[in-house]
């Protein structure tokens, strides 16, 4: 295993790179014109917020090694991000859902990295905050609005959730290298958020008319880079296309 800063760098950088990723392919698919332009506003944040995670990344252990290296140079197992935003959209209530789940919990992990043991962490996860308050006010407004609507946009945003519930788990549950990176006061245990993350949903859910799924299977495997669904190699192959065509090509 890796220093736990250059891991929990890896993570934040990759979590953001998928879902920017994910949220740029909305881009002129959107259906109305101001979704269209904030969704691609949230994954331009979202980019923006890799560029310094991997950036960090990258400069650690002797690794010298650019964010953009970093994000088209590496395989699929070499990704450590949640298998949460690795999720096809499938529909904009779907990927509303997806945004809102990850969303709660990317603010109160951005909370508590604020006071990270390692400044650099810190700087990063301030600036990082301001964007990610506004991108969960957006998505739990939209969720509202979507589940308490009309009949059939209600059984889009349950459906979300339900297919995406198992998910939920991974974000909220520690392995080594998160006991790795919580014992040298980098960041929190995922497991601590938990409370506070229930107690942002459960409320926006409710309003939304929606029904939090029971059980507490896990979907567990994408951060460790152990496990990914066939979606993030598909996502890759798209994304990484042109540096992988023409290495270090540039304009």
């Amino acid at each position: 295993m890796g220093s736990p800063l250059k891991h929990c760098a890896l993570r934040l950088g990759d979590n953001a790179l998928i879902l920017g990723q994910r949220l740029s392919e909305w881009c002129g698919h959107a259906p109305a014109l101001e979704e269209d332009i904030a969704l691609a506003n949230i994954a331009l944040d979202l980019i923006g917020q890799t560029q310094l995670w991997l950036g960090l990344a990258g400069q650690l252990e002797g690794c010298k090694q650019t964010a953009d290296e970093l994000a088209f140079h590496r395989e699929v197992y070499d990704f450590h991000n949640l298998l949460l935003v690795e999720q096809p959209n499938r529909d904009f209530g779907h990927t509303m859902m997806r945004q809102y789940l990850f969303d709660a919990f990317h603010f109160l992990h951005l909370k508590a990295l604020q006071t990270s043991g390692d400044q650099r962490v810190g700087d990063i996860a301030t600036k990082a905050i301001k964007e990610v308050t506004y991108h969960l006010e957006r998505s739990g407004e939209t969720v509202i609005t979507l589940g308490d609507g009309t009949e059939e946009s209600r059984f889009r945003m349950q459906s979300a959730l339900e297919r995406l519930w198992p998910f939920v788990g991974e974000m909220l549950s520690d392995d080594e290298v998160d006991h790795a990176i919580a014992d040298a006061n980098i960041g929190p245990l995922p497991s601590q958020l938990k409370n506070d993350y229930l107690q942002i949903i459960e409320p926006v859910l409710r309003q939304a008319t929606l029904s939090t799924p029971e059980g507490s299977f896990a979907q567990k495997g994408g951060k460790s880079g152990e496990m990914h669904s066939e979606h993030l190699g598909h996502l890759l192959a798209q994304m990484q296309y042109l540096q992988r065509a023409y290495p270090d090509a540039c304009w």
